[in-house]
């Protein structure tokens, strides 16, 4: 059974910052590509960043340059590093993978941003 499992989310002032964690089982992590994801109340769930088996990442515009994702094959975790957070950050971000044609999701953690 896949599942994952976010942290670190709570309450920041803006410009500050905050890093999520979520941590994978039930698959041979070092092979899997990850996401992030976000979703604001009333609005769509958009992507956040990707992170892939290679360390290679990519990110929406709306993050890019301050938004890092980086993985720990050793403890099976991802981690987005958000700085110079903006009160439009505010969501909650739940991490993803696929795993044998179906999309996993994890609970989320709440971020929220005040301005």
């Amino acid at each position: 059974q896949v599942l994952l499992r976010e942290s670190g989310g709570g309450l920041v002032q803006n410009g500050g910052s905050l890093r999520l964690s979520c941590v994978a089982s039930g698959i041979n992590f070092r092979l899997y590509a990850l996401g992030w994801h976000r979703q604001a109340p009333g609005k769509e769930r958009e992507m956040v960043g990707l992170i892939f088996s290679n360390h290679s990442t990519e990110f929406a515009d709306s993050v890019k340059g301050r938004f890092t994702i980086s993985r720990n094959n050793v403890r099976n975790t991802m981690y987005l590093e958000m700085n110079n957070l903006k009160p439009e950050d505010t969501a909650t971000y739940s991490c993803t993978t696929t795993h044998r044609s179906r999309q996993f999701w994890g609970r989320g953690t709440q971020v929220t941003v005040s301005s």
